[in-house]
């Protein structure tokens, strides 16, 4: 379905122009939020909320770390009634920071937290409303009279909002969502949007404006997407441009979380959606502070980039996942199940030798004159003008410039790297695959005429531009309204950064192309950016966390919160020992019953934390053991795998 370039604006100011979007201003204590005001830093507490001192300084931390709002659990009465505490030991140790109630299930915990603390966090799909992964039947009278209900459970938090000047986020989470939202719209963005909307609609006819509201989910497309529809949706129906909260649920740990949040979080911000940021890792909350930062901070001066030409078609769904279609070439572009291939650049290495391609997934055995090849191993290599001299696996490919290709064409497995221009004007070419070079500024009628004729063209394409996301977003769109089917590598280049850096740039960049459908492979050049076999692997897990090629085992695992019933990293790192092997298998380990069956929803296996000491493990939405002792859940998983035929022995590489 292609959208006019009317209908998509509504959900970005520009698709060409940085320009961040315009939202009320939200009082939040003495933050506001919105408006003009800085994209906000925030996190939450894991300590447990009845542990006053402990949660006292652990929001210490959290501040002293750069975070502007701290948001704390509140399940039941008595947390609720505790923030009262902690707020008044923070208050009388000189920290001001806005507190936020986290409230699930209870309406009662939450009108008391909005009396006491700056905001409130309610989630629509289990705030006076449930979730039992049921299908109900409903005709138009029994929806409208269950609105009813849920009207008359949410005006008490309202007006109590109103009269004490409380802020109040709406925040949808896809893994719960009610069975009554998914008996209507399904397991969708849709769902998403329209289950915050109810409420905001009822805030709205109240007169109430003081409101945040999110879209999060543990899979950056879908997080993606119901962020753009809300902001559609608002504009459709005229409600107020309310502020953003941006996160990507459960993200995980390490360099996982920190790809997979900037995947989703990312994307948004490219288009200057968000006024909030929250990354959700499982590690200690002030860890995520920093990664929250950079992500906001890169926007600070990014309003002066290069001009981009207009859109006056735009070709592209944004709020549903289509992949570009494109030709086969050797092992790029064409069908579904060719998926995104990896390029990495040793174009600038003074000498290349068997033992350097260790770094990129392929390890030489000498005794057994083999190589064995690993699931994240690069599938070619660009070499600029340096040449190999020895024999390279069979799975790889070497891209070499222009003129030095011309020396080694002869060779199995080589392919040149022409400029546009050069290519324009017709250079010796490969008869199997040639790759050209070009930016935006390259692409005109004669290059994509050649292109659109030439069935071993694969385009390599780059950017200098500051807003390079929409420059090359821009390209693609070009291409696709020509009719211009060339699979495309989407190249980036990065200098001195460190490796979260590189991790979180080339996570939004590239990622935010590829969670559109664009793009039929990826190409990080660094200098001073890290080891060669963190870049490849930046590469791969980008790839996994926009769910377009699958290399590993995908864990699905919260962050630690009050409400969490074990240890959350320490279980996490237990579970990812036994279970790494098995590429493709989605694992979620959840610390609580309030999020964990819905946000491990498309899940193979889950963990859940059901009680003190006690697991729940799940096959998918089905509970399959209960109350299983904390010592024993780890193997008990592992058989669980075993049963289902998922499980396979851990064994070394395979050798090719």
């Amino acid at each position: 379905m292609n959208q006019s370039i009317a209908s998509v604006k509504q959900y970005c100011n520009s698709l060409v122009q940085y320009s961040r979007r315009k939202t009320v201003e939200v009082k939040i204590g003495d933050l506001p939020m919105g408006g003009d005001n800085p994209i906000r830093i925030q996190s939450m507490t894991t300590i447990d909320t009845m542990d006053t001192p402990g949660s006292v300084e652990q929001t210490i931390r959290m501040v002293e770390a750069g975070c502007e709002y701290v948001r704390i659990t509140a399940p039941s009465m008595k947390e609720a009634q505790n923030l009262e505490a902690i707020k008044k030991e923070l208050r009388a140790r000189g920290y001001t920071v806005p507190l936020v109630a986290d409230i699930h299930f209870t309406p009662n915990a939450a009108e008391l937290a909005a009396r006491l603390v700056e905001k409130v966090r309610i989630n629509p799909g289990n705030y006076a409303d449930k979730k039992r992964f049921e299908t109900i039947e409903y005709t138009e009278a029994t929806y409208q009279a269950e609105l009813q209900r849920i009207r008359d459970k949410f005006l008490p938090l309202i007006r109590i909002c109103k009269e004490y000047g409380t802020a109040m986020r709406i925040g949808t989470n896809h893994g719960s969502l009610s069975d009554r939202i998914m008996s209507r719209y399904g397991d969708s963005p849709v769902g998403m949007v329209e289950s915050a909307l109810e409420f905001l609609r009822i805030c709205e006819d109240e007169n109430f404006y003081n409101i945040v509201l999110s879209m999060k989910s543990s899979n950056p497309q879908v997080m993606v997407q119901a962020y753009r529809l809300l902001v559609q949706k608002l504009d459709e129906e005229g409600l107020k441009p309310y502020p953003l909260h941006l996160g990507v649920t459960e993200a995980g740990e390490g360099e996982d979380g920190r790809i997979k949040s900037s995947v989703g979080i990312g994307t948004l911000l490219e288009d200057g959606l968000g006024d909030t940021i929250r990354v959700s890792l499982t590690e200690e909350p002030e860890a995520e502070v920093p990664v929250a930062y950079t992500l906001a901070r890169r926007y600070d001066n990014r309003s002066g980039h290069a001009s981009i030409p207009a859109i006056n078609h735009y070709p592209i769904t944004p709020f549903e996942y289509n992949r570009r279609v494109t030709r086969e070439v050797l092992n790029i572009g064409g069908a579904e199940h060719l998926v995104p291939r990896v390029v990495a650049d040793f174009s600038a290495k003074e000498k290349i030798t068997a033992a350097s391609l260790f770094a990129l997934g392929y390890q030489y055995s000498v005794p057994l004159d083999k190589w064995n090849i690993t699931d994240m191993a690069c599938d070619y290599i660009y070499l600029g003008d340096r040449t190999i001299d020895f024999e390279i696996p069979g799975t790889l490919g070497l891209i070499y410039n222009h003129a030095t290709w011309l020396t080694q064409r002869s060779k199995d497995r080589t392919y040149p790297f022409i400029q546009a221009e050069q290519y324009v004007e017709g250079v010796a070419q490969s008869d199997k695959a040639n790759f050209i070079y070009a930016t935006l500024q390259d692409v005109n009628d004669a290059l994509i005429a050649k292109l659109k004729a030439d069935r071993t063209a694969i385009l390599f394409i780059d950017t200098d531009n500051k807003h390079g996301m929409a420059e090359q977003r821009r390209l693609f769109v070009e291409l696709i309204n020509q009719g211009c089917d060339v699979p495309v590598i989407i190249g980036r280049r990065y200098a001195d950064l460190s490796v979260e850096q590189l991790q979180l740039y080339a996570a939004t960049d590239c990622g935010g192309l590829l969670v559109d459908g664009l793009g039929d492979g990826i190409f990080i050049s660094t200098v001073n950016c890290g080891p060669d076999k963190t870049i490849n692997e930046t590469a791969f897990n980008i790839l996994q966390a926009t769910r377009t090629r699958i290399s590993k085992t995908e864990y699905i695992s919260c962050p630690s919160c009050g409400r969490t019933l074990f240890d959350l990293q320490e279980t996490t790192a237990r579970i990812r020992l036994r279970t790494s092997h098995l590429k493709g298998v989605k694992i979620g380990i959840m610390g609580c019953i309030v999020n964990g069956p819905g946000e491990m929803a498309d899940a193979d296996y889950g963990y859940v934390g059901s009680g003190p000491g006690r697991i729940t493990l799940y096959k998918g939405k089905e509970v399959v053991r209960k109350n299983v002792p904390t010592a024993q859940a780890v193997d008990e998983l592992v058989n669980l795998i075993r049963e289902h035929g998922d499980w396979i022995e851990l064994e070394p590489a395979s050798e090719h």
